[in-house]
Formats: C-alpha cells, structure tokens, sequence
C-alpha cells in the first residue's frame, strides 16, 4: 500500500535549518505498530501519521511518533502538520482550527509571517510546575557543567504541558554550547527524571538561547521544541529572568549548536491579579523539503 509522505523543516524559513519533520498523509488503517516503524525508518525527531479527526471543530487528527515512542503533544509536529494540511489545500478559508492529538484537541491559528508565508500558532496544553531538583551539582554534571554554571536564584523545575521536561537556567548562552548530551549521566538522574532536559540563557531582554537534550525519549538532541517554549516562557516569567507584562512576547533561538538553527515564538497574555497566564501561544514558520511516496508491503 503507498502513502503521500513529505517532509518539512519547522521553525525556520530556510531549508536544511530548523527541526526536520515527517508527515504521513492519509494514514487511516495503519496500524501503531507499522506508525512507530516508520517513525524509526525515518529516524527525524518526529513522524506524524494524519488521520480523520474525532472532535468536532478538527481539522484532522495527528498521531505523533519519535524512533522509539509516541507522544502525546509535542510542538514542532503540530506546526509543521498544520501546515502540511495547509499546502495540501485542506484548511482553505480556515484561521482557527484544531488538531486532535492524544492529549487533546489542540487550537491552532494562522497568521502571516514576514517573510510573505503563513505562521502557525499553537495554544499549548494547560502549565503545571511541578518538583524542585535540590541536587544542583548532580543535575548540572549530567550534562558535562559545574554547580558554578547555573543560575543560583532560579530553581531547576520539572514543568508539564503535555509531557513533563526538566529546565535548567545556565549563566549565559556560552555556558548552554558547551554542555553536552550524555545519555549514560542523564540516566543515571533516575527514573524520576527520566524526561528531557532543557537548559537555556537569556540572550537579550526578551531574547532566550536553548538547548534540549532528550535521550530519555529517544533523541539526543532536539533543534527545536515546541512543547517546550510555552513552558521555557512561563517559567522564565516566573523566576525573573524574563520581565512580566500584560502581554509579554518571546523569541526562542534553539538547534544553532547542531546547525539547525530554529527560532521558536512565544507569546503569552496575563491577567493583573493572576499568577499564571491565561493564554501560551507557540509559532513559527515551516519549509518544505521533500515529497514523495511510502509503500508498506
């Protein structure tokens, strides 16, 4: 059986930057099984397996793999799928619509990017800070720093939209390049932060510099994370590193180490009296690169 596949660099206008994507249109009948196959063949950060929608108000459905499982959320499919979706044609006269994924519908809208093309924004699943690490020296040699290297007025947190990450504030964007991912110290972490690490540094006032590693779901290093913007935006609100505002906007550069340069926005809206913001909106610009067939004996 054969079906459309194309590929994409999300986050990015310029091809062979950014975070490369797979999107397997008109998947309906595969099986998960064949779905994480696929997702190994490919051997990207992630696949997307297109299928009808279940909700009503979706445009589609999006099963969401990596080479080695499948997620419930994650950003940079989610952008890249809905503009796949879009250059297919199927989102004509459409602004807001949403995906169905395993962690729910997610809103998405569109928008007109500089550059001429449309930009996606996605409106990232509900932020949950979770546990504070106390162990700073152990986190910090798990990827190659000292306890000298980290932010000391900023926590390293485990936050969750859709899948949990663990974030860690570093002095300056010359401390996050010279970290390095090392699957066997970030296991020996333990199974409770057994999830991907994002250290990160301001590089300007609203400007923040990132790196994700993420051995613990099958990647070593990521060039662009959407699930983990919203959050990075939120968090760096809330510790002071970033200042707050009625509206506060955010620009993400990620993957310039690994020469997939990415550049992630994040846009977040507040309330006067509440804690936390009422809207995270993610959005970036996509490329597409390939188009061809898959045939699945």
């Amino acid at each position: 059986m054969s079906y459309k596949i194309r590929t994409f660099d999300v986050f990015t206008r310029r091809r062979l930057e950014g975070n490369g994507l797979a999107v397997v249109l008109d998947a309906e009948g595969m099986s998960p099984e064949t779905m994480q196959a696929i997702a190994r063949e490919m051997n990207l950060s992630e696949t997307v397996f297109v299928l009808p929608p279940v909700s009503p108000g979706s445009v589609a459905r999006a099963k969401i793999f990596t080479p080695s499982t499948e997620l419930p959320f994650a950003g940079h499919p989610t952008i890249g799928t809905a503009w796949a979706l879009w250059s297919e044609g199927r989102l004509d006269g459409v602004e807001r619509f949403s995906l169905d994924e395993e962690v729910g519908p997610v809103k998405l809208r569109q928008s007109a990017a500089e550059g001429g093309g449309p930009m996606f924004w996605l409106t990232c699943p509900p932020i949950l800070f979770g546990h504070v690490i106390d162990d700073r020296a152990r986190v910090a040699a798990a990827v190659h720093l000292a306890e000298s290297d980290l932010v000391p007025s900023v926590p390293i947190q485990l936050v969750d939209s859709g899948g949990l990450k663990l974030y860690v504030a570093l002095r300056d964007p010359e401390t996050v390049d010279r970290a390095v991912s090392d699957a066997h110290l970030l296991a020996a972490l333990g199974e409770h932060l057994a999830v991907p690490v994002y250290i990160f540094a301001a590089a300007a006032a609203k400007r923040l510099y990132g790196r994700m590693f993420g051995p613990a779901v099958g990647v070593s290093e990521d060039p662009a994370t959407g699930s983990a913007a919203g959050p990075l935006a939120c968090f760096a609100v809330r510790h002071g590193i970033v200042q707050r505002a009625d509206s506060v906007a955010l620009l993400i550069e990620q993957g310039t180490k690994m020469g997939r340069r990415s550049l992630l926005h994040v846009e977040l809206t507040y309330e006067r009296v509440a804690d936390a913001p009422s809207l995270v909106e993610v959005g970036g610009e996509v490329a597409a690169v390939l188009s061809g067939e898959l045939s699945i004996d």
